[in-house]
C-alpha cells in the first residue's frame, strides 16, 4: 500500500526566505530518504514552492474560477511530501516515526501520513478499467 508523508507548511516556508533548509536538516532528510530507497520503499519525494507560486481552482456548478496564491492559514498548507510503499500500516507508521523533524531538531512541527487509494479499492467499472489502462504506478 502507498502512503504519503505530508510536511505541513510554516510561515517561514511560505515566506520562501531561503530556497532550502539548513544543511543539517538537508543531511538528515537525505539520509532518511537514502534509507527508504535502499529498502525499496521510496516512491517519490519533493518540497513544494510556497503557495504564492500556485493557484487553486474553485468549482461552482459548471463554472471554474482561478484563485492565485498566496493562501492564508499556512498551518493548513503543504510544504512537501514523501511517497512510500509499505506492506502494512504498521510498517508505514515505523517509517514515519523515523522521519526527521521538518522544522529542525527541537522545533515544533507536525507531519501527516495518509494512505492513498489504489484502483483495487474501487468496485469494478468501465471507468476503473480506463484508469487501469493508463498503467500508472500502483
Amino acid at each position: 500500500m502507498r502512503y504519503m508523508i505530508i510536511v505541513k507548511a510554516t510561515p517561514e516556508s511560505e515566506a520562501a526566505c531561503t530556497p532550502a533548509p539548513e544543511e543539517e536538516l538537508l543531511a538528515a532528510m537525505a539520509a532518511f530518504h537514502e534509507e527508504l530507497a535502499r529498502a525499496g520503499a521510496l516512491l517519490d519525494a519533493s518540497g513544494l514552492k510556497p503557495s504564492s507560486a500556485g493557484w487553486r481552482l474553485r468549482y461552482e456548478g459548471d463554472k471554474r474560477t482561478v484563485v492565485d496564491g498566496p493562501f492564508a492559514a499556512s498551518r493548513e498548507l503543504i510544504a512537501g511530501y514523501t511517497l512510500i510503499q509499505a506492506r502494512s500500516r504498521e510498517e508505514a507508521l515505523e517509517w514515519s516515526r523515523r522521519f526527521p523533524n521538518p522544522n529542525g531538531a527541537g522545533m515544533p512541527a507536525e507531519i501527516e501520513v495518509r494512505p492513498l487509494y489504489g484502483l483495487e479499492d474501487f468496485a469494478p467499472s468501465p471507468a476503473i478499467e480506463r484508469f487501469k489502462a493508463l498503467d500508472l504506478p500502483a
